[in-house]
C-alpha cells in the first residue's frame, strides 16, 4: 500500500452550509499538489444536517473520512480523534466555516519541507468582529508571555504538523492550541506563515471571552508538566517550605510583640496565620509526595521512560 502523504483534519460543529463549498475547494488545492492524501471530517454532535451532507460527500468520494461524535466534545478533542485516526506523514488541521483558505496549504508545506516540525498560520489580517478579535489578542499575549513562544497567533486552527512532533502529544481541554509550544520545548523547529482569513459566511461563531480563561488554566497545566512532570515533588515542595516559612516569620513576630511590647498574642491574628501558614505548607509537601508516586506508578507501571533519545551513536 502506498503511503498517505497528508492528512487533513478538520473539526466541525453545525456547518451543514460550508461542507459542500469548503469539500470543492479543498479536493482542488490537493489534487493539484500531486501527492496522496486523505480528508478527515470529524462531527461533533452537529445538531443541523451536517452529518447527513458529509455522508453525502464521503459516498462519492472515497478519500473523504468522517468520524461522529455522540455528544458534543470541543474543538480539541475533535483534533485528537482525527489525529489518532489518521495516516498521514504530514498533518494540516483546519477550520470547518471558510474561514480558513484551503489555498494556503501548499504555502505551509513548503514550509514544512524546509525543514520544520510545526508551521502555525497567522491570521494577520482578520476578517472577524472586535468582540472575537480582541479575546484573541489577550489570549496570544498571554501565552507569549507565559511560554516564551513567540508565535501571534496560535489560536489558529490553520497549521501544518510533522507526524512524529505531534504523535506523542495528548490533547485535553483547549490544549490543541499548544501544539507549537509543545513542539519548539522538545526541541522542534516551528515557524509561522502569514495566511489569508476570511469573512464568516454562514453560520456562527463558537467563541468568546471565556477563551481567555481556558488559556490560563491550560497554561497553567503545560507549564507544570513541561517544569515539573519527573519531579513534582519539587514544584509542591518549594511552596510548602516558602508557606512553612512565612508560618514561622508570624510566630516570631508575635513573639517579638508580646516580649516587646506586652501584647497580648489573643488580641493579634498573627497566631492564626502562623498556624494557616504551617498547615497549608505542610499539605502542600505532602501532596508533592502523592504527586510524585503517581508520576512514578504511571512511568513504571506501563515501562514508560522519563526521557526521549533522539539518536544513538554506536548503541543498539
Amino acid at each position: 500500500m502506498s503511503k498517505t502523504h497528508l492528512s487533513v483534519i478538520i473539526p466541525v460543529y453545525n456547518e451543514e452550509e460550508n461542507a459542500q463549498p469548503l469539500y470543492l475547494e479543498l479536493v482542488k488545492v490537493l489534487a493539484s499538489l500531486k501527492k496522496t492524501y486523505e480528508v478527515i471530517f470529524i462531527n461533533d454532535s452537529s445538531k443541523d444536517k451536517t452529518f447527513e451532507k458529509l455522508t453525502e460527500i464521503a459516498k462519492k468520494d472515497r478519500k473523504i473520512k468522517v468520524i461522529n461524535f455522540n455528544r458534543n466534545y470541543g474543538q480539541t478533542a475533535a483534533l485528537s480523534a482525527g489525529i489518532d485516526y489518521s495516516k498521514g506523514e504530514i498533518i494540516i488541521p483546519m477550520d470547518g466555516d471558510l474561514q480558513n483558505d484551503p489555498k494556503d496549504i501548499p504555502k505551509l508545506l513548503r514550509k514544512i519541507e524546509n525543514g520544520y516540525t510545526v508551521v502555525s498560520g497567522w491570521r494577520k489580517n482578520r476578517k472577524d468582529a472586535f468582540i472575537r478579535v480582541l479575546p484573541s489578542k489577550i489570549a496570544n499575549w498571554i501565552i507569549k508571555i507565559a511560554t516564551k513562544v513567540k508565535i501571534h497567533d496560535n489560536g489558529c486552527t490553520l497549521k501544518a504538523y510533522r507526524r512524529e512532533i505531534i504523535d506523542d502529544v495528548q490533547l485535553y481541554g483547549e490544549m490543541h492550541r499548544f501544539i507549537s509550544v509543545y513542539a519548539m520545548w522538545s526541541g522542534g523547529k516551528v515557524a509561522e506563515v502569514v495566511v489569508n482569513h476570511r469573512s464568516r459566511k454562514h453560520g456562527t461563531s463558537k467563541y468568546g471571552f471565556s477563551r481567555i480563561f481556558k488559556v490560563v488554566l491550560d497554561l497553567l497545566v503545560i507549564r507544570f508538566l513541561h517544569s515539573y512532570m519527573n519531579r513534582p515533588i519539587h514544584f509542591f515542595g518549594k511552596y510548602g517550605f516558602y508557606s512553612i516559612a512565612i508560618g514561622f516569620i508570624f510566630a516570631v513576630w508575635s513573639l517579638v510583640l508580646k516580649i516587646v511590647s506586652d501584647l497580648s498574642i489573643n488580641r493579634t491574628p498573627l497566631p492564626v496565620f502562623s498556624a494557616m501558614f504551617v498547615i497549608v505548607g505542610i499539605q502542600l509537601i505532602l501532596t508533592g509526595i502523592l504527586a510524585e508516586l503517581m508520576m512514578r506508578t504511571y512511568y513504571e507501571s506501563q515501562n514508560k521512560k522519563s526521557y526521549k533519545i533522539k539518536n544513538l551513536i554506536n548503541l543498539k
